[in-house]
């Protein structure tokens, strides 16, 4: 079965993923947690980490029975076709958001152009060129993610 995105009303992304939960369906809505102020109070609440979007697992023949739900709106897609996300990416970003907000670097002497493999962190096994040694910071190439990354060496 594959994933697919699915885009929803606003603010509704954590009903829609319950109410398809109810009929039967797999769905996974990451959440992160935020600090949210009032003017009379502070608050940790959970919010999706992507706006209006969750994603849910079923057949490609069962793909309409998420408009079943009330504020499933339509599906994302991608070159004409539904979007499909991949298990290894679903993955990822829940263990991305499994890591602790506080983890322990060490830090070797890098230069540029050396290949390293991340080991701690929200990108760990994550395989990185150093693209830039700076004073206070690296600038790091995550080939794999198609990102790049800054580590500030005052946080390691």
């Amino acid at each position: 079965m594959n994933w697919y995105v699915v885009y929803t009303k606003p603010k509704w992304e954590k009903k829609v993923a319950e109410r398809l939960n109810e009929i039967g369906i797999v769905t996974y809505c990451p959440l992160i947690s935020k600090v949210s102020q009032w003017s009379d109070r502070k608050k940790i609440i959970s919010v999706p980490l992507f706006n209006s979007y969750i994603f849910v697992q079923l057949e490609e023949k069962n793909r309409n029975r998420i408009f079943e739900v009330v504020g499933a709106v339509r599906y994302l897609f991608w070159l004409g076709k539904a979007a499909v996300v991949k298990d290894l990416e679903i993955e990822a970003i829940k263990e991305w958001l499994s890591v602790p907000d506080v983890y322990e670097v060490t830090l070797d002497q890098w230069k540029k152009g050396d290949k390293i493999v991340l080991g701690s962190g929200p990108f760990i096994s994550q395989s990185a060129v150093i693209q830039e040694v700076k004073q206070n910071h690296y600038i790091l190439i995550l080939e794999s993610l198609g990102c790049v990354l800054k580590v500030n060496k005052k946080e390691l």
